[in-house]
């Protein structure tokens, strides 16, 4: 299994209890640097040249055929926590069905640089978009997953031309952050980020799903093994900086805009709210209620159709990859 990078845990814990008390289960684990150089990825990458905001930049992805009769082009953008490699079981579902798959590292995330800029999914977008030109690509679906989901929406919004379908797996951006969480200063992130440990960032990513399997534990080994490294301040810098991006970047006002066809993949026990230990208690109790906010964008969206999935949480393509995978093949199949 290949797991991947992993950023800023706002998440409410005791530190004292939460704290470095365990021995570390990875104590013997070598550090892994900026660009996670020395962790393997399920399929060989490739880089690609580019600029962040007038920096030089590289964005590296895995480019996998499709098996049989090709049947198009797939994009999958990742979540803010994770990295391109943790698409695995739905790479291997996609390209059986016929459809090659692209699968980037954004900027800022995995393997790709992590440039000190002020980041903007309108960016991250634009270097997909480029990418995909220079690779030949003029059309291609999309299938997003968390914060990737507010990227794939931009995305779509940008360049509705190559965006012939899209699939949104539970996508932070379905309300409005910026509303209800207080702003945040980037040295006070920076501080929470540092002061992170293993046992509180697994009490954080354990609230994305229902049930804890051992294989999650993947996601904590690049975690810590970031963290032990000379690189982790630079890498807790760049996770400070895409929360701001979530934080100040609204795209709720792009769904009645979609066009194309949109398939959203809702898993019902998800409740994930972004930023919320900072948000007031009154407020957090209406926020991440993810079965109620896809029924809401299923009706704004011209073209949607809701695919609710029971006992699943943030992250159904780990959780029930094959009933993931069969949901969008046969929606990308469809000819509506």
């Amino acid at each position: 299994m290949y797991w991947l990078n992993l950023h800023l845990c706002l998440y409410i814990v005791d530190q004292t209890k939460a704290g470095a008390q365990t021995p570390s289960r990875y104590a013997n684990s070598s550090p892994l640097d900026l660009r996670l150089s020395t962790w393997p990825y399920p399929y060989p990458t490739k880089e690609f040249k580019t600029t962040l905001q007038g920096q030089s930049a590289s964005m590296v992805y895995m480019d996998v055929p499709g098996m049989g009769k090709q049947k198009g082009v797939v994009v999958l953008f990742h979540g803010k926590n994770f990295s391109s490699d943790y698409w695995v079981p739905t790479i291997q579902g996609l390209t059986a069905a016929g459809y090659r798959v692209i699968a980037p590292d954004q900027i800022g995330f995995g393997k790709s640089t992590k440039p000190d800029v002020a980041y903007h999914f309108d960016d991250l977008a634009r270097n997909t978009q480029v990418l995909l030109k220079s690779l030949g690509i003029n059309k291609a679906s999309v299938v997003a997953n968390s914060m990737g989901g507010m990227v794939g929406i931009r995305f779509a919004r940008l360049y509705p031309r190559t965006v012939q379908k899209l699939v949104l797996e539970n996508p932070l951006g379905l309300e409005d952050y910026s509303k209800d969480i207080p702003p945040q200063t980037n040295d006070n992130l920076l501080k929470l980020e540092m002061a992170q440990t293993e046992t509180s960032y697994r009490l954080f990513l354990q609230s994305y799903f229902p049930v804890w399997q051992p294989s999650f534990e993947q996601f904590i080994e690049v975690y810590v093994r970031v963290q032990k490294g000379s690189d982790y301040p630079a890498y807790a810098r760049t996770s400070v900086l895409t929360y701001q991006m979530i934080a100040e970047k609204p795209v709720v006002g792009d769904l009645p805009n979609l066009k194309m066809p949109v398939l959203l993949v809702i898993g019902q026990k998800d409740r994930t709210v972004f930023g919320r230990r900072f948000a007031p208690p009154e407020t957090v109790k209406s926020l991440g209620n993810f079965p109620e906010l896809g029924k809401k964008a299923a009706q704004v969206i011209p073209n949607a159709k809701l695919v609710p999935l029971e006992n699943v949480g943030h992250i159904p393509h780990i959780e029930v990859p094959d009933i993931f995978v069969q949901t969008v093949v046969d929606f990308l199949n469809s000819k509506s």
